[in-house]
Formats: C-alpha cells, structure tokens, sequence
C-alpha cells in the first residue's frame, strides 16, 4: 500500500491535483498515525493504555482548501487497518439511533456500550466536517469521545472552525468546554490555511446553471458531480425538530439533489437553513417552470435560495428557463424578482469565496 505522500505525489503528476507546499506540510502527520497505528504499543496484558493511544489530529481551514481530500487520501493508505469514514453529521445520527435503542433496552448509561460497540470494529474514526450547533449533540460528544479515545480508537477530523468556535454561543456552553479540551489533549490541532479554494477553482472555468432542461443539460450536470464527488457519495440524513431532512447524495460537503426532492416535500426555513449549515455546494437539478399550478414549490423554492444565498453556498442546477423567466405568471411572481437576481448573482465566478 502506497503511502499518503506517495499518494499525494501521484495525484499532482497525473495532474490531478495541484502541488501545494501548505498541505504538504501536514503530509508527516499522516505519516506518524499511519506508523504508530501499523506498529502499536502493547502494555498490560497486550491492551493499549490511554496514555499510548495514537494522537488524533484536527485539521481546520477555510472550505475548499483540501482538508477532506487529504483525509481521503490517508484512509486510502490504511487501507487494511480497521476504520469508518463517515461525515460527523451522519455520524452522530447513527450515535444517537445507537442510545435511543440501548436506552430502549433498559441501559442506564447509552454512551458507555455505544462507544464500546464503536471501537470494537474501528481502530481509526475519521469524521468530515465536523460543527456543532445542536445542543443535544454538544452534550453528547464530551463522553462519547472520552470514552472512544481511552478505547484505543484515534481519531482524524476536518472542520472549518478553529476548536475553540465550535458550538460558540450555544445553550449551556460551558458544559461542552471539556470536549474543546479534550480535543487538544488527544489531537494534534492543524490549521490548513491559504488564499486558494480549490474546490472553487475547479468550478471557475464551468457554468453553473444550465437551461433548458434536457440530456445536455443532466450530462453536464453529471459531469460536475463526477468531478467535485470523485465518484464517492452517501445519503446524508439530518435531523432538524424532530424531522429528518435527506440529501440523497452528499460528498466532501457538495450535495446533489432534484428540485421536488427539496422543494416537493413540506420542508420550512429551518430544514433550509440546517441544509445550508452543512453544504458548500449545492447540484439542484429539474428546476420546472413556477407558477400558481405549483405555488407551494415555488415558494419552498424561494426560501431555499434565501438560505443558500446567505450562507454563500454555491449553487449549480438545471433549470426550464434563464431565472428571469422562472416564474412569469401567478401569485408571488414580484417576491420572485429577488429570487432571480439572486439566482443570476449567484452564477459569478467568484460567489462562495467570501465565505470566513
């Protein structure tokens, strides 16, 4: 198995990736897990204590700077150790099905048998974009990851806040401080900086919005998803008031749905606004024409572009016409105007790049 140097390297020769001597500076700390995981201290009766289990490492940055490729990368090179790779929101969705159901079962303490049922098949946890805006995930974390970290399990996690600003300003802050802590004691925190959004960049040169509707339309439209997902994707589920909200296809925060998979279904401003939390770049495909027939999907559709538009996702779709001749006829037709200069504000080269 090549390693993630190796990798890396072999990328920027085929052209694949562009040499970046900033992300080439964290290539030695993949490097060291990689090691210390292919040539674990035993102590004890042959049992990995707290104090020699692997440092994890926490990698932050602004988005596109190549934080989940390079993670990729180095779960490509571990190929034959035991781990999950999976996005922290998905993540903790399976965590919290894990302590509805222990707790179903008559457990006191949920967290205890499910980090125990974790890090019996994982001996490396690599979790994507990691944030924390929901309280019941803040209270959570803190043990889970305890209790994960004195298992033996390492862990490797992209985000695009430094520790400290995760969960800022939330209910009951100071009940989560120890999580931030816990995170320096057992990673190594790693700021991946720089001015290039390569996800962006990849982006620059191709349009954004395609019209009309029709076999060009979705061949170009595959073409883009092909390229930001590198062929990988998974459904991502998130809970939003006791609702789930689906993606149905989701990669390295790029999203890729329909328009009646958003917009068909009774969804709100919140269900929009947790989506636009968690996305950079949104593929919205079969944007019909709007009108009084299809009020309630127009105006669903309205409150998604508000939310991608101030959150600064990037957004590229198919459309039946050019956003000024979206919506022409029916109720809501001047609300639709905003709607539209976003839609056309939204296709510049540089929309997204202002995000902090």
């Amino acid at each position: 198995m090549s390693s993630v140097s190796e990798l890396y390297h072999k990328q920027i020769e085929s052209g694949v990736l562009q040499r970046d001597p900033v992300q080439e500076l964290i290539l030695p700390e993949f490097t060291r897990i990689a090691t210390e995981l292919a040539n674990p201290i035993k102590t004890g009766f042959f049992k990995r204590s707290k104090s020699t289990t692997t440092k994890g490492l926490y990698i932050w940055g602004g988005v596109g700077r190549g934080k989940s490729m390079l993670m990729d990368l180095f779960i490509e090179s571990i190929d034959n150790l035991s781990h999950k790779r999976i996005h922290f929101h998905a993540f903790m969705q399976e965590v919290h099905n894990a302590i509805y159901i222990a707790r179903q079962e008559g457990v006191d303490d949920a967290i205890s048998p499910v980090a125990a049922d974790i890090a019996k098949n994982t001996r490396l946890l690599a979790l994507d974009e990691m944030q924390i805006s929901d309280i019941t995930d803040a209270m959570i974390v803190g043990r889970l990851f305890e209790a994960l970290f004195s298992s033996g399990v390492t862990t490797i996690t992209t985000s695009n806040r430094y520790p400290e600003n995760l969960y800022l300003n939330g209910l009951n802050r100071q009940l989560f401080l120890p999580f931030i802590n816990l995170i320096k004691e057992r990673m190594v925190v790693w700021e991946l900086p720089g001015k290039t959004d390569y996800r962006q960049n990849r982006l620059k040169n191709s349009r954004v919005y395609f019209t009309p509707i029709g076999s060009d339309a979705r061949a170009e439209i595959a073409s883009v998803w092909s390229d930001l997902s590198r062929g990988a994707s998974e459904e991502l589920i998130l809970h939003v008031k006791g609702r789930q909200v689906v993606l149905p296809s989701f990669s390295n925060g790029v999203a890729r749905a329909t328009f009646y998979e958003l917009c068909g279904s009774p969804l709100g401003a919140a269900d929009y606004l947790a989506i636009a939390e968690v996305i950079r770049v949104l593929i919205l495909e079969d944007i019909p024409q709007l009108s009084r027939s299809n009020f309630n999907e127009a105006k669903r559709f309205v409150i998604l572009i508000d939310a991608l538009y101030e959150a600064h996702v990037r957004l590229i779709c198919s459309a039946d016409a050019q956003p000024e001749m979206l919506y022409v006829e029916g109720e809501g037709t001047f609300e639709f105007e905003r709607t539209s200069s976003r839609l056309r504000e939204m296709q510049a080269v540089d929309w997204g790049q202002s995000v902090p």
